[in-house]
């Protein structure tokens, strides 16, 4: 039974990594809607892994190179690791929230994959903000720090887009779309195995010396920023969509971060 178990759960996990990145999987996990219905347990565990990525390309980068740089080849590694999947979700959000006047145009442009004038500015700034970010996060810390930080901020923002579809509906209708089976609603069970992977991180951020007050400030920016883009997305939308969730996962990220810097 344990064993059956835990095949199971490995299939999910894996599922999930070759869905949200583009690290290959085994053919015996297969590719089912099943599997993808289940896979939200597993957001910030996929996290992890983008973040170790992340944190050892910037680990190395700094041994080598000049810190801008490394900081620079770390975002590269975890952008090409997950196909700029988030980015183009956040870019296809930010061209559909700001050029829909209404809500069927909103979400018509989200499935345009042409890239508008606010998808790009959202995408250029976001990305700046958070190299500036990790940037400061060496220099008012230390390197081991900001290599925490990356593992930790892509596991909580990835919990927050899961928390997300616990709350919020799936709103788009039509069967053309690959991501919907990932976008159920998930069960109480799998919400508790994404709570306790993506908190489970913060051990390594205060393995790294951060603070109790900075790392409650880093959450609570990221649940603040999470709170504020479901209300948006309620009053706006009416629910989600896979683009959304990429916003969320990326404003998310950034929020942790800052929330980290704003504590000395």
């Amino acid at each position: 039974m344990l064993r059956k178990l835990l095949s199971r759960e490995l299939r999910l996990f894996l599922t999930a990594v070759q869905f949200f990145t583009r690290i290959p999987a085994p053919a015996w996990v297969g590719h089912s809607a099943q599997q993808l219905d289940q896979v939200a347990r597993y957001f910030p565990l996929v996290g992890i892994c983008v973040g170790v990525l992340s944190a050892a390309t910037l680990w190395l980068g700094a041994h080598v190179l000049p810190l801008s740089l490394a900081v620079g080849l770390s975002m590269v590694a975890s952008i090409l690791v997950t196909g700029a999947f988030h980015e183009d979700g956040l870019s296809d959000f930010a061209d559909g929230m700001g050029g829909g006047s209404s809500r069927e145009k909103a979400l018509a442009i989200m499935k345009d994959s042409r890239v508008g004038a606010y998808g790009v500015i959202a995408l250029v700034l976001v990305l700046l903000l958070k190299y500036q970010a990790l940037l400061a996060l060496y220099n008012m810390h230390s390197l081991l720090f900001a290599a925490a930080a990356l593992i930790s901020a892509h596991a909580i923002s990835r919990l927050m887009a899961a928390s997300l579809m616990l709350t919020q509906r799936y709103i788009r209708d039509d069967a053309s779309t690959r991501i919907k089976p990932a976008t159920q609603q998930p069960s109480h069970s799998s919400i508790s195995i994404a709570l306790l992977t993506g908190v489970a991180t913060l051990d390594i951020l205060f393995a790294a010396g951060a603070k109790t007050s900075a790392v409650f400030a880093a959450i609570a920016a990221a649940f603040l920023m999470r709170a504020y883009l479901a209300w948006r997305l309620q009053k706006r939308l009416g629910g989600y969509t896979g683009d959304c969730l990429g916003a969320v996962q990326q404003l998310c990220e950034l929020a942790f971060y800052l929330g980290l810097l704003s504590v000395v």
